[in-house]
């Protein structure tokens, strides 16, 4: 089954609306330079990379073991994350604890791993210039899990952290399906070019931020108090507020276009999640790696979301030094 076997909108028709690119040799022999910048435009053009199978290793063990957590079981949560500049996974109850839980942080850790090492293969102008940052495991059934609105993951949305800041660096993941026989499900709406200009009139452009001695130090000491927030730049707080408000306006979710996509079983994507506007449907048993791609290393930086917004502002928007 293909990725795009049931768009419930045109494409062509409708600004802004995501195209899938079908990779099938992933990666040949060395490093395709020009192949690589290519594939660059088309995430930056705001399109979805499609793998019908996933283009690097993974054990049929460690899959089978993931596959047989019990995922009734309260010591795991939604999401389990493995950290890689700290060798540490998180989303396990505090009792969690022996044989089982090393076993799955060494399972993440190398999905993570190869997932790194294939991008930099794949991708040539991004290796190097990326921040490992999260990888997850997603073992819950999408349709229908409980949640509060601002985390729910089946509202159309483009992605912002608010404890991770990236002061203008592009949020790249990359997603694989386990599942054996069930599609992750997913609906993307508009990219960021349409609906960023969109939210900023309705949320305010943010200001420039102050280089004043006063504003410096108010900022250190807010940041070294931990104050949530204390390191966003006007460019992240906009868009963690735009995350905010696309899930909590009723409007948006009704009328928004939308486009459905299936992605099969041992199926990989990858995505701009800060410019494509995306939610997920339904789907069990998913792994995930995010890279926050510098912007200096953009094919076409004129796209992101930051350069966006600072035509429309007339002044940057990333932290002051």
């Amino acid at each position: 089954m293909s990725a795009a076997s049931v768009p419930s909108a045109s494409p062509g028709s409708i600004p802004g609306m995501s195209k899938l690119v079908t990779v099938k040799d992933a990666v040949g022999d060395g490093v395709d330079a020009e192949r690589g910048r290519t594939l660059c435009n088309e995430l930056e053009a705001g399109n979805i990379l499609y793998f019908p199978h996933t283009p690097f290793a993974f054990p049929e063990d460690d899959l089978n073991f993931l596959l047989g957590l019990k995922q009734t079981d309260a010591s795991f949560h939604k999401n389990i994350a493995y950290r890689p500049a700290e060798d540490r996974i998180t989303g396990l109850d505090k009792t969690a604890q022996g044989p089982e839980v090393d076993r799955l942080r060494a399972i993440v850790a190398g999905y993570s791993r190869r997932s790194a090492e294939f991008l930099g293969s794949l991708l040539p102008p991004y290796a190097g210039k990326w921040k490992l940052d999260y990888a997850s495991y997603r073992p819950l059934e999408e349709q229908g899990r409980p949640a509060r609105l601002r985390a729910r993951n089946d509202l159309p949305h483009v992605d912002a952290f608010p404890t991770r800041p990236t002061n203008g660096d592009r949020i790249l993941r990359l997603f694989t399906n386990i599942n054996p026989s069930q599609n992750r499900v997913w609906i993307t709406s508009q990219t960021f070019d349409v609906i960023g200009p969109q939210f900023a009139k309705m949320l305010g452009l943010p200001r420039r931020q102050s280089s004043s001695p006063l504003a410096k130090a108010f900022r250190g000491i807010a940041n070294a108090a931990h104050v949530p927030g204390a390191n966003r730049s006007p460019y992240d707080d906009f868009m963690h507020r735009c995350h905010n408000a696309m899930k909590e306006s009723g409007e948006f979710q009704e009328n928004c276009p939308k486009q459905r996509w299936e992605f099969p079983p041992h199926s990989t994507w990858i995505v701009f999640t800060d410019s494509v506007s995306h939610a997920v449907l339904q789907g069990q048993y998913a792994l995930e790696q995010t890279f926050i791609i510098s912007l200096e290393a953009m094919v076409r930086p004129e796209n992101s979301p930051l350069r966006i917004l600072e035509r429309l502002a007339g002044h940057p928007l990333t932290r002051a030094s």
